[in-house]
């Protein structure tokens, strides 16, 4: 084949572009019959033969790319892509106007048993480059919450319905422009009659600031378009009725979850979006967003074991002994002047990677946050603590929340503070979470922004902030189709619960920011409602302060956390 590329031909795109696919083809008789012969086994082997076809070496430079068939197909599928989808066209060099370059970017994709499945090679605009009001003007695009990933769960656990999960490819591409922006022709694909002229876009392209906002604003309007409805208060999630049946869509940038009471609608959906795009990655939901997502016939089972793996492997932590808890009680972390200065990048990093993992391991959130504090001069006795929370993941790799199916779907909330905790600056630590039925699906360990003058008030300042996140959630499920009132909130404090439900302010609470306040109002108007709990039953208590074993492994089990046995 043709590797000369001085000169651009699109009809050596449309030529190579069947290249891979007819190269899998040819493949020798000996491996034929290798693949005939396992085709009872997992699909995992006819992945490892698909592979022999495609480079293991991301090239560093557009020169290499060139020189290598694999990469230098895939350059030429994304042009394809371009060309297809009318992204650009090229025009003369405008005077007067900024034109922004473009780069190459070369990715390996590989599976879950990090096989390369894909060379993917990605031309993105150098946005940094461009000028806020010249360039462009709005960029903000909504982007969801992962409480509102893990409500969608509870709300499909709690329906027993199946979700499902597609990409659409060359997605930024699909987003219609409003600017007037120009970039520079790609390196290795220069028009030689024309090797000046620019490209104007008419569409967005990888890398520039307003592209989220474009792909966005494209999606939007086609989902309301084909009968969908926003949501009041979650932009990303769009909601269809008919009769007692509710099609759910949530939106993740490019990544799309849906699902719904009746299986037909999620076949509707998937014809629909194919209509106007083009889609990949079609099936049950079992990735998403680092979430490893199991549905099973019992409920749904949410983990991330995988990148608990990863990390050990990253900071050499595979052979560390198993510790039974994330923290020790008697662990007092403060700032330790005199101790020895550790690497601040690797902490970091440590502690970002554990932030990461929060998003599936709540028994993790306290110890995580509070060697956080140190992250501007970690020293030793931090990296201990930190190293600690690694060496409990080894022993609960597979530890994960489980959502039962057919279980309830009740708003309820705990709260709980332990005040003066932190040996800083004497704040106290806020601890919250908030369930739908049996199943956790938000957490918090905060400290708390004021200094509290008793326990009394740290109770209070933590059961306004579980309100706030109870009232965001409340709103939140009026597009599911709920309407609560009366929420419980579940508090070990009687002074706490006194102070919100006593509408007069004394000498002892006058001090406290209004901010805090606004429980009072809900409590008054009968959107929540506090009870009093024993400490000893008080779920919260884990997000407060490191806790024995016996008492640990209490609370996570309350929590909804399980092992899935494999």
């Amino acid at each position: 084949m043709e590797r000369d590329m001085k000169r651009f031909d699109i009809s050596l795109v449309s030529e190579s572009f069947d290249y891979r696919e007819n190269a899998r083809r040819k493949i020798p008789n000996q491996y034929i019959d290798f693949s005939q012969e396992l085709q009872t086994r997992s699909a995992t082997s006819n992945e490892c033969l698909f592979a022999a076809f495609l480079s293991n070496v991301e090239p560093l430079k557009v020169a290499d790319a060139l020189a290598d068939p694999d990469w230098f197909i895939a350059m030429q599928e994304e042009i394809n892509q371009f060309v297809r989808l009318k992204v650009w066209r090229l025009v003369p060099r405008p005077e007067g106007k900024s034109i922004i370059d473009t780069k190459w970017i070369f990715k390996n994709k590989k599976d879950e048993d990090n096989i390369v499945v894909r060379n993917k090679a990605r031309l993105v605009a150098k946005g940094y480059r461009q000028q806020e009001g010249i360039d462009y003007n709005e960029t903000f695009a909504p982007v969801a919450r992962i409480e509102a990933i893990r409500m969608f769960l509870a709300y499909a656990a709690h329906k027993d319905f199946t979700v499902y999960q597609m990409d659409v490819k060359t997605t930024f591409l699909n987003g219609v422009l409003k600017e007037e922006v120009y970039v520079s022709q790609p390196e290795g694909f220069v028009d030689q009659d024309h090797p000046d002229h620019v490209y104007i876009l008419d569409k967005a392209l990888y890398g520039l600031k307003q592209a989220p906002r474009a792909w966005y604003d494209s999606l939007s309007q086609f989902l309301v378009e084909s009968g969908y409805s926003k949501g009041k208060i979650d932009n990303t999630l769009f909601i269809k009725r008919e009769g007692e049946h509710i099609m759910l869509v949530q939106i993740y940038v490019y990544d799309i979850i849906f699902g719904s009471t009746c299986p037909n609608f999620c076949d509707t959906f998937s014809k629909l979006m194919m209509t106007r795009y083009e889609m990949s990655m079609m099936g049950e939901l079992n990735f998403f967003l680092g979430l490893q997502v199991k549905q099973l016939s019992a409920g749904i089972f949410i983990n991330q074991a995988k990148y608990i793996k990863d990390i050990l492997k990253k900071y050499n932590l595979e052979n560390a002994k198993i510790m039974k808890t994330p923290m020790s009680p008697s662990c007092a972390l403060d700032s330790d002047p005199d101790g020895k200065a550790v690497d601040v990048t690797t902490y970091r990093g440590m502690i970002g990677s554990l932030m990461y993992l929060n998003a599936s391991r709540p028994d993790i959130m306290f110890s995580t946050c509070l060697c956080a504090r140190y992250q501007s001069k970690p020293k030793e006795s931090h990296l201990k603590a930190v190293k600690r929370i690694f060496r409990y993941l080894k022993g609960t790799v597979n530890l994960g929340l489980w959502y039962p199916k057919g279980s309830g779907y009740e708003l309820t909330g705990d709260t709980d503070a332990d005040h003066g905790g932190c040996k800083l600056d004497r704040k106290s630590t806020t601890g919250h979470i908030q369930f739908l039925g049996d199943k956790l699906v938000s957490w918090a360990s905060k400290k708390q922004n004021c200094v509290s003058l008793s326990t009394a008030e740290a109770e209070y300042v933590a059961a306004a902030s579980c309100c706030s996140q109870i009232i965001w959630m409340r709103t939140q499920l009026r597009d599911y189709g709920f309407k609560f009132d009366k929420i419980p909130i579940y508090c070990d404090s009687k002074s706490a619960i006194a102070i919100s439900c006593n509408p007069v302010q004394h000498t002892k609470t006058k001090h406290i920011d209004i901010r805090y306040h606004f429980i009072k109002d809900h409590v008054e108007k009968g959107t929540i409602e506090l009870y009093f709990v024993n400490t000893e039953f008080q779920l919260a208590d884990l997000f407060t302060k490191a806790l024995d074993e016996k008492r640990f492994n209490f609370l996570i089990t309350k929590l909804g956390m399980r092992t899935l046995k494999t």
